[in-house]
């Protein structure tokens, strides 16, 4: 990246933080005591949803941070590279972070971020979840979020989906090209994979996540951390959480903004599909949703068809902690 965009996207992000009223000043950071750590290391991956990581960078140096890392995985491992240290916080679906919570991977979900990631497409001859009866449904894997997903919304309306449902995987192909290659009847998407679908005019919703209920009642994307980060360095983890917060209030107010800076500093490709994203996805919700309800709403339904055997209490206690969000929401009242 050259010097001229480099100085380009802070300066752009410098004047989103001054225009939210996002500088903090002395006192503030006094109150709160020094922080742990001056370095912090953030997941990246391929989705456009968790845009407030991405647009958090400036944002985070405001808090004190200087040197703040990016780190690359090419595909949705983001438990595993919270739990083994390679970052130290990450973004997460709740469903995906359930069951690792079961197994003991030292993480704490820490707030809830955004509402309606996912959509869940089929052909000309599924209108809805209960048509998906003796239908074919592709995944990446059995036991993946799109397969979990899938699973509940089948139970929900009262299918088997062990039995009801004809699963499809292929570690050769994704499934998303096999739905557009017509060799499967349903596909469960997320950003920028239903944009893709519709610019391409390849099936349609038959469940919207952002509108859809129940689905559009909880959380989609979640923050997470490193549970020994978090215990170690308590005030580094409320700063790191503010500016992704704050970063989330702007992929509300200001989404062209956003989709913009995401693009040209490489976190994504394509402009028209991180607009369509950050416009239609829920990013004001942080305050207004209870993000254990949604650890809650999950747990239940995943522990009903199988997938844990934990209560929503256990999953709860061994592997949440709100202290920081509830400050922050007294503190960023809107």
């Amino acid at each position: 990246m050259s010097c001229a965009m480099i100085a380009r996207r802070r300066f752009i992000t410098g004047l989103a933080a001054a225009a939210a009223g996002l500088t903090r000043g002395p006192q503030a950071d006094a109150a709160e005591g020094p922080l742990e750590t001056t370095t912090i290391r953030l997941n990246k991956n391929p989705g456009i949803c968790i845009a407030p990581l991405y647009f958090a960078e400036e944002l985070l140096r405001t808090e004190g941070f200087a040197d703040i890392h990016y780190v690359e995985n090419p595909v949705v491992v983001n438990a595993e590279a919270v739990a083994g240290g390679q970052v130290d916080f990450a973004s997460i679906y709740g469903p995906e972070v359930i069951p690792k919570i079961e197994g003991g991977v030292p993480v704490t979900v820490l707030a809830g971020v955004m509402v309606g990631c996912f959509e869940l497409f089929g052909n000309a001859g599924i209108r809805g979840i209960a048509d998906l009866m003796g239908k074919t449904v592709g995944v990446q894997d059995y036991g993946s979020t799109e397969h979990v997903l899938v699973t509940l919304m089948a139970a929900h309306v009262g299918l088997d989906p062990a039995r009801d449902l004809r699963w499809v995987t292929d570690p050769k192909v994704k499934p998303i090209e096999l739905f557009v290659q017509g060799k499967i009847d349903a596909f469960m998407g997320f950003p920028p994979q239903p944009q893709e679908l519709r610019t391409r005019h390849v099936g349609h919703v038959i469940v919207n996540s952002a509108v859809d209920r129940p689905w559009s009642d909880y959380f989609c994307c979640m923050q997470m951390g490193n549970r020994e980060f978090v215990r170690t360095h308590p005030v580094a983890t409320k700063r790191v959480l503010r500016a992704i917060l704050k970063a989330t209030d702007l992929c509300a107010t200001e989404p062209a903004r956003v989709a913009r800076q995401i693009v040209d500093s490489g976190f994504t490709p394509r402009y028209d599909y991180a607009l369509q994203t950050l416009r239609e996805n829920g990013y004001d919700k942080w305050r207004e949703y209870d993000a254990e309800d949604t650890i809650r709403f999950y747990a239940l339904r995943m522990r009903d068809v199988g997938f844990i055997k934990s209560s929503p209490q256990r999953i709860i206690a061994d592997g949440t902690d709100w202290r920081f969000l509830n400050e922050l929401k007294r503190e960023l009242k809107a």
